[in-house]
């Protein structure tokens, strides 16, 4: 069971700040997760635009892009349950983003994960 001090909650927490700081100005000393999630965001960045087409991507809200890319990132990884990564996201938009954040972020990861998105 998740909890706030659970070293995985703790990583993927710290990687939003970073990739979300990230978006404003370089950051320095990333970590290697914010690392891959970086070098791999036109391709994270055109399968949430294929699963959520009425959002464009510079129109989202940068958390809950920053989420989605972590999450997506995680799911193509395949180390991890999806629906552990998919949980982990909504409750790191719940976190971090707006009101409405985690079911958006739900919605367009259940797309993904339903291979609804053309993959």
């Amino acid at each position: 069971m998740k909890t706030a001090t659970d070293p995985r909650h703790i990583k993927r927490r710290e990687a939003v700040k970073t990739l979300f700081a990230e978006t404003f100005t370089k950051q320095p000393n990333l970590s290697p997760l914010a690392h891959e999630i970086l070098k791999n965001k036109k391709k994270l960045d055109a399968k949430i635009a294929l699963a959520a087409p009425e959002w464009p991507i510079d129109k989202l809200n940068k958390i809950d892009l920053v989420v989605l890319r972590l999450a997506v990132y995680e799911l193509e990884e395949g180390t991890t349950p999806p629906k552990v990564i998919i949980d982990e996201a909504v409750e790191l938009a719940k976190e971090f983003g707006s009101e409405s954040s985690s079911s958006f972020v739900n919605g367009v990861l259940g797309t993904i994960y339903k291979g609804e998105d053309g993959k």
